[in-house]
């Protein structure tokens, strides 16, 4: 049987709009203040969550005052679904991590199963402290593997896009995000 033709522009005109590209733009601009007051005298490795924190970093690295180095990771449970399957890893965190203190952006913390692995791999591969950054993180009733040390702003639990995140791999380049109804 095939799969549906889903057209974006209807998946957008029946979405609720939960944070315009102000309220964005502002949380943004807080996590680098926080971020800045903490990293002032570190020179960290920042390491991008591909595809989704690709906006978000876009957005928050012009914005951190201090050296960095920066790298990406790639790993995925959605593959262009609603819901989370099997890990895949597209590309691994190198041996760069190695006695370094690591800063991972990604866009949201959903169910944290992806950014538990990305930051057990670097652990594992001797980073010497791992700190997370997101752009948004999904209220859940319950327990997630991971916590991030900086949070732009709370979700509902809902399935949302827009800054990042996808909906059926689609709109990851609007500056608001949504939800699906």
């Amino acid at each position: 049987m095939a799969e549906p033709i889903i057209d974006p522009k209807k998946i957008l005109e029946g979405a609720d709009l939960l944070f315009s590209a102000q309220e964005v733009d502002l949380a943004i601009e807080r996590l680098a203040n926080q971020i800045n007051d903490e990293f002032e005298h570190i020179v960290p490795l920042v390491i991008s969550v591909m595809g989704g924190a690709t906006f978000f970093a876009g957005q928050l690295l012009p914005r951190l005052l201090f050296p960095l180095q920066f790298d990406y990771v790639q790993a995925s449970r959605y593959h262009d679904q609603t819901h989370g399957n099997e890990l895949i890893w597209k590309v691994m965190p190198g041996e760069n991590v190695r006695g370094r203190t690591v800063l991972i952006l990604d866009d949201i913390l959903d169910e944290g199963h992806t950014l538990a692995a990305i930051t057990e791999k670097c652990l594992t591969l001797g980073a010497e402290r791992v700190a997370i950054a997101v752009l948004t993180e999904k209220d859940l009733s319950k327990q997630k593997p991971v916590t991030a040390d900086y949070v732009g702003l709370v979700l509902p639990n809902r399935y949302v896009f827009g800054c990042g995140m996808d909906v059926y791999g689609w709109w990851r380049n609007l500056p608001a995000i949504y939800a699906l109804k």
